[in-house]
């Protein structure tokens, strides 16, 4: 039941602190009530005996405390569910904002959750199909995954991330697929951007959008991507479906925690960043999956853009600790018109080896993959060292390689952003690519694929 207090005692900034409170809990939420009828919203931040501290959802700006109650609801931020949200654009709070009305709900859930019992959760294994030759080919998405893209400002993350969530489906089955994409902290353009984007092919009949702009409060960029991941848990194992779920950017999210975090005066870790950045990166992260005996499945690509370009940051350091593998994206490969700029070197997929294969996407796929790899590798290695002694000091298998490096990023990894290639397609590239070398250089492919597959003439 709600507890009403006239006891709020003073408010500096957003945070208020109210008296003689009892039986408040941590994270609840609380409605600011004044005389005027005008209301505001806010949650726990920290209780200390029979004081709580209340964080403002919205400015305290004009808030007369002499005339306000406070009242406390019992519960934390909730969401409403039903199969109706398919196809609808809320907020970072879960309110509708796309002139369809509200949510009828068939229930209603705190974005918290709970955590996945490890012994219930199934392997990934099943491919996922972006069409984006890169991940499909190279660092495989496989269904229950999380697999993060590592960017860096200015570069072109949102398209890359829009063209995913635009063409991924789930091969060889007709389940259901579901996209869930929450934008946190983003500005009006680049919302407008997606949600103009996800209308325009049609994909918004299958999406379920969350929009916190840079302008909203940071307590709210906090349970932005919890309601997106409460909502993908519904759709995964109430209704059955497979869904992706796009965070993007969780640099964003990490710090509003970092300045909720200071609000509360805590002691800092690295750079600021509170000390429980990695538990609460984990509590996001460890909501994907498959669980035994449940249809559906949660696959989360997370999108952050390092700070100065730096891997070593705390949030792509954590972000890494907790996600199998990561998409890095090129300043360099950007500069050279590379479209999407995904750089396949440093990008790793650590589960791509149950994904990939006969009867999952082709027979052919490891050993081409690890083919492709090692001729990338010698290529770029190549054209350092006629960078820095001219061409006449390569070999001539070096110049071979250096031009397959070159082919390579302009029709591999190049492919625009509105380009849907399927992964037979991908392969079949690979293989045209790889007669760029002579036979002899395919060492890690058997002869008989080379045979079955190599295209004869060039």
């Amino acid at each position: 039941m709600p507890k009403e207090y006239k006891t709020i005692r003073e408010v500096v900034g957003p945070l208020m602190l109210v008296d003689q409170v009892e039986d408040v809990k941590y994270d609840e939420l609380v409605r600011i009530r004044q005389a005027n009828g005008e209301e505001r919203i806010g949650k726990v931040l920290e209780i200390d005996r029979d004081r709580a501290l209340v964080q403002l959802f919205d400015s305290s700006q004009g808030l007369k405390i002499s005339d306000a109650k406070a009242i406390f609801l019992g519960h934390g931020i909730e969401i409403k569910l039903a199969p109706e949200i398919l196809g609808r654009v809320f907020d970072g709070m879960g309110r509708p904002i796309d002139g369809g009305g509200e949510i009828i709900p068939k229930k209603v859930v705190d974005i918290n959750g709970t955590p996945l019992n490890p012994v219930a959760r199934d392997y990934p294994k099943e491919f996922i199909e972006t069409g984006v030759s890169a991940i499909d080919g190279l660092n495989t998405l496989v269904r229950g995954q999380k697999l993060p893209i590592f960017s860096g400002s200015g570069l072109p993350h949102a398209r890359l991330a829009a063209q995913i969530a635009r063409q991924a489906k789930v091969k060889n089955t007709n389940d259901k697929f579901a996209v869930v994409f929450a934008a946190i902290g983003i500005t009006f353009e680049e919302a407008d951007f997606f949600i103009k984007d996800f209308q325009k092919s049609g994909s918004i009949e299958r999406s379920v959008l969350f929009m916190n702009l840079a302008n909203d409060p940071a307590i709210e960029r906090i349970a932005t991507p919890r309601m997106a991941i409460t909502c993908a848990e519904y759709l995964a194992y109430e209704l059955g479906m497979h869904v992706l779920v796009i965070l993007t950017d969780i640099t964003n999210y990490a710090e509003a925690l970092r300045e909720v975090s200071a609000a509360r005066k805590e002691v800092p870790g690295r750079r600021g960043y509170p000390g429980y950045m990695y538990t609460d990166l984990a509590s996001i992260y460890e909501r994907a999956g498959r669980i035994k005996g449940k249809k559906g499945s949660i696959t989360q690509i997370p999108i952050l853009t390092m700070p100065e370009d730096d891997k070593t940051h705390p949030i792509p350091d954590l972000t890494g600790y907790i996600t199998e593998g990561q998409i890095i994206l090129s300043r360099d490969l950007y500069m050279k018109g590379i479209t999407p700029p995904i750089d396949v070197l440093p990008s790793l997929s650590r589960l791509k080896d149950k994904g990939i294969g006969a009867g999952k996407t082709r027979e052919d796929h490891s050993e081409t993959m690890n083919q492709l790899f090692a001729a990338y590798a010698r290529g770029k290695e190549a054209k350092e060292l006629s960078t820095i002694l001219g061409e006449a000091a390569l070999s001539d298998i070096d110049k071979l390689y250096s031009k397959f490096a070159t082919e390579f990023e302009l029709k591999y990894v190049s492919q625009g952003y509105h380009t849907n290639r399927s992964i037979e397609e991908t392969l079949d590239l690979g293989w045209k690519l790889l007669t760029i070398l002579p036979r002899t250089e395919l060492k890690r492919i058997s002869l008989e694929k080379i045979e079955k597959y190599l295209p004869k003439e060039v």
